[in-house]
């Protein structure tokens, strides 16, 4: 046989090879199909609720940037955004559940970390919101920083990378304090609003929720400046589904390319008749993209459909708790770090 027949003979195997492999991926994966024969998606949010993440509104109804992206899941698999089944979760149930099968995505602020990623049989889909972890007090505390609570007593929910956070930070700056350590958020807003601690400690997004829900009067508290910790915070997924990890990590994707491609929920229907290829990709009118993920070509365009782009989620959501968009959350091309993987 010469060469050019081993060759050819071998670029035939390879172009077979790698046919079976595109199909395979675009099987659906097992949770997909559970989530298409039950109709709908069940997603953990936060039990006490955290404006601006998830929390119900005055009527009962979910809300929040994490709600936002399961609406968005929904859209894009089910074709409804509002096929989805809110199941309420403190911190330290949330990951019993998803193993457990209970819930199809986790999306309640939870920080990503080596630990939760490498021994708990989970995966995070990616990165939502550039967090970190701050400081809450009175503001006739007389504080100004983090470094002048030595000795105070702060509360912290369990459950949450929110304690070995604020330990290590005592610890390495050589300072003491007491930690008042509760179950539930609502424990913790509750003793910190009633004098119990002083200090009230977790992701400076919880804190900025927790002014603008709880406190009778914002002006009378200070988050204090800085951060202690990083918080990437993002969905979660349980291990074993590599489709249904792929389709989630996609869709947040998705809505972050919308933004940096200028598609939003507002110019959908304009933006359909684009030249321009990652916005045809995306929409679905070019390419197949949907096909390698178990979907039609109209994923996306439901979901941006259903919540906009991540910059209309953060508007709707994030704003009008007090967090601006600045700094790490903005588009890598305005100076931030979200920044979509490409869509090719």
């Amino acid at each position: 046989m010469n060469m050019n027949n081993k060759l050819s003979k071998l670029t035939s195997a390879l172009a077979v090879s790698a046919s079976a492999f595109f199909a395979s991926q675009a099987n659906a994966g097992e949770i997909l199909d559970a989530v298409r024969d039950a109709g709908v998606l069940r997603c953990g949010v936060n039990q006490s609720g955290n404006a601006g993440f998830s929390a119900t509104d005055s009527t009962g109804r979910w809300e929040g940037l994490d709600v936002d992206f399961c609406r968005a899941v929904a859209a894009a698999v089910l074709s409804d955004p509002e096929a989805v089944e809110f199941v309420p979760l403190s911190g330290q149930q949330r990951f019993a559940a998803l193993q457990a099968g209970e819930i199809d995505v986790l999306s309640r602020t939870t920080t990503w970390t080596l630990t939760r990623d490498a021994s708990l049989g989970v995966l995070f889909a990616g990165v939502n919101f550039y967090d970190g972890q701050g400081f809450l007090v009175r503001a006739d505390l007389g504080v100004s920083e983090a470094t002048d609570l030595d000795g105070a007593e702060v509360c912290v929910m369990t459950g949450t990378t929110s304690e070995l956070n604020v330990s290590d930070f005592f610890r390495s700056n050589d300072m003491t304090f007491t930690p008042i350590v509760f179950e539930s958020l609502e424990e913790v807003r509750s003793s910190f609003f009633n004098g119990r601690c002083q200090v009230y400690t977790a992701d400076r997004s919880s804190l900025a929720s927790v002014v603008a829900v709880d406190a009778e009067n914002p002006d009378d508290y200070v988050i204090l400046p800085g951060a202690i910790s990083k918080e990437p915070l993002g969905p979660v997924v349980r291990r074993g589904d590599d489709d249904w990890f792929t389709i989630v990590r996609w869709t947040l994707m998705a809505l972050i390319q919308a933004e940096e491609s200028g598609v939003s929920q507002a110019n959908l229907d304009e933006m359909l008749s684009s030249t321009n290829p990652t916005v045809a990709r995306l929409l679905g009118t070019s390419g197949e993209m949907g096909s390698l993920l178990g979907l039609d070509n109209e994923w996306a365009r439901r979901a941006i459909a259903a919540v906009g782009n991540y910059g209309d989620m953060y508007e709707r959501n994030i704003v009008p708790i007090g967090l601006e968009r600045n700094g790490m959350n903005r588009l890598w091309t305005d100076g931030g770090l979200m920044y979509p993987m490409p869509i090719r």
